[in-house]
């Protein structure tokens, strides 16, 4: 993996920009993946009962790289989310989010994701999005007060 710092003054395109949001700690959490210069959706998933911010971040990730890879696309990634990006490189998602039968179905996307990874190598360039630099990511939820 090629988790980068991207030091220009501009975001590299083409890319997918990847982000979540949760209402609450755990609390209802939604992910998605946009294009990055248009922000066209490209996939979105939730919301989810009892989520976390960092586990729809880490998802999103996946999600993303498995987007391109099906899609034989060479673009890179972007996420706002430094935890996310340390979870992807050790291709393990450490929450320490009980697991109870409301936020099952996440446990179990989990599950796949990194089983996803585990199975699959990838050359995409993942960079960290330099939001005082260049804003909200564009996949961002616009949630913020």
């Amino acid at each position: 993996m090629a988790t980068e710092i991207n030091t220009s003054a501009y975001p590299l395109l083409p890319a997918l920009a990847v982000d979540a949001a949760c209402s609450g700690n755990p609390g209802v959490m939604e992910f998605r993946g946009v294009i990055a210069d248009t922000g066209t959706e490209v996939f979105h998933r939730g919301p989810f009962p009892q989520g976390t911010n960092n586990i729809g971040e880490f998802l999103a990730l996946v999600l993303g790289l498995a987007y391109l890879k099906q899609n034989n696309l060479t673009w890179n990634i972007y996420t706002d989310s430094i935890t996310a990006l340390a979870w992807l490189r050790q291709r393990k998602c450490k929450t320490k989010l009980p697991r109870t039968p409301q936020n099952e179905p996440l446990f179990q996307m989990i599950a796949k994701a990194e089983a996803w990874l585990r199975a699959n190598t990838y050359t995409t360039r993942i960079y960290k999005w330099d939001t005082e630099k260049w804003g909200e990511i564009p996949a961002d939820f616009g949630r913020k007060n």
